[in-house]
């Protein structure tokens, strides 16, 4: 499993990076670093497309999936509460594990990436790893000073605070609105209601990944390197870019389907 890790999506990584490096010889490192994330972005956009169009689709169906649940909410009606959800989405064309299976297929080319800029760590060049037709630029030839202002070879505080703030906006921007917390509510003997506990872990998860995970994204690339902060900035920005995009798109097929059906009722 390792050497297939390590032949198929490590070691084309780390030959594309060195390329890059390679055949931009007027641009430092931080540049090259840039332009191969962005690269990798795009040729995963597909894939992402998919799973913030079926994030859109559940939000705009979700009083449809309330009126489901409300409807089969006794105990003995879990499996039929799931089987009518299911059917839904299955009848609104949604698939609700587009996101999973997205960050699954995420998950090796992201540790590859990491392991690419981490190994043996630039400007240093492992020639082993190398393809016959890529060619190994001097160590010294190397400019790893970013715009000339941050060095990304060592650790930058700097890189590491903006990496942390983008992967804030990025996060906000793509999780929903936090919702607000609910009054404790009580029955009619005068006990307080336990709280939906689906509603609270969502709740929980999502202060987390709000606040938690910008603190996580700063320690991190503070303490490896430069090279790992600027490739986070750069996938932070285009992913807010992309929702931005995939959004507006969204919202003009909607738009257009309305219309259609404003004008065909019967279809």
């Amino acid at each position: 499993m390792i050497a297939f890790y390590n032949t198929f999506i490590f070691q084309p990584m780390y030959n594309g990076l060195i390329f890059l490096i390679d055949i931009l010889p007027w641009a430092d490192a931080g540049v090259a670093i840039i332009v191969f994330t962005l690269i990798i972005k795009l040729i995963l956009f597909p894939l992402s497309k998919k799973a913030v169009y079926t994030q859109l689709k559940m939000k705009k169906v979700e009083p449809q999936l309330r009126a489901i649940k409300e409807k089969y909410s006794g105990k003995d009606q879990a499996q039929e509460q799931a089987k009518q959800t299911m059917a839904f989405y299955k009848r609104e064309g949604i698939r609700p594990f587009a996101g999973i299976l997205l960050i699954f297929i995420q998950l090796p080319i992201l540790f590859a990436l990491y392991k690419a800029f981490l190994h043996p760590g630039l400007p240093n060049i492992d020639v082993t790893l190398l393809y016959s037709f890529v060619i190994a630029p001097m160590s010294e030839s190397i400019n790893m000073h970013f715009l000339g202002l941050f060095d990304i070879a060592g650790k930058s505080i700097a890189l590491a605070l903006i990496a942390a703030v983008s992967t804030y906006f990025q996060v906000r921007f793509s999780m929903p609105p936090l919702p607000p917390k609910k009054a404790t509510s009580f029955d009619k003997d005068g006990k307080p209601i336990r709280p939906n506990f689906q509603e609270d872990f969502a709740r929980g998860m999502n202060i987390q990944m709000r606040y938690v995970f910008p603190v996580i994204a700063f320690f991190i690339s503070w303490s490896i390197s430069g090279a790992i902060a600027l490739y986070w900035i750069t996938s932070n920005l285009f992913t807010i870019a992309q929702e931005l995009v995939i959004r507006k798109s969204f919202a003009r097929n909607e738009s257009r389907a309305e219309a259609k059906k404003n004008l065909n009722p019967a279809v």
